[in-house]
């Protein structure tokens, strides 16, 4: 499964970012093979507004099955919806420990965004 997690650095030992649409990276995982890229997301870090939006877009993009993150904001899980991406808030710790997690069945699906919009 094609999975993408929120992170505050470049590995899969950086630690995941509480923040979806202002996350510092996101981590693109292969999680049969282990084989993972990082994607820079600063242009959104500082962003004004529609930070949420545009992150959905770029993870959209990567065809990706799965979003492990610690919030989610309404405007970005409708976009993630729309984009059939599992949503799943609530991922702490490392990267490499949240797709364990993903894995053992301890994170679960969300039905809904955690958060109200513009969260910082």
């Amino acid at each position: 499964m094609k999975v993408i997690v929120t992170a505050q650095g470049e590995t899969m030992d950086s630690q995941v970012d509480p923040r979806f649409g202002r996350a510092k990276n996101f981590i693109v995982i292969d999680t049969e093979s282990g084989e993972f890229k990082t994607l820079d997301n600063t242009q959104n870090l500082n962003a004004a507004q529609g930070a949420g939006i545009q992150s959905a877009q770029n993870v959209a993009n990567e065809s990706v099955e799965a979003l492990l993150t610690g919030n989610c904001g309404p405007k970005a899980f409708k976009v993630l919806s729309a984009a059939n991406i599992k949503v799943y808030v609530g991922a702490s710790g490392t990267v490499a420990e949240a797709i364990e997690k993903l894995k053992n069945g301890e994170l679960k699906e969300s039905a809904e965004a955690n958060v109200e919009g513009h969260w910082v």
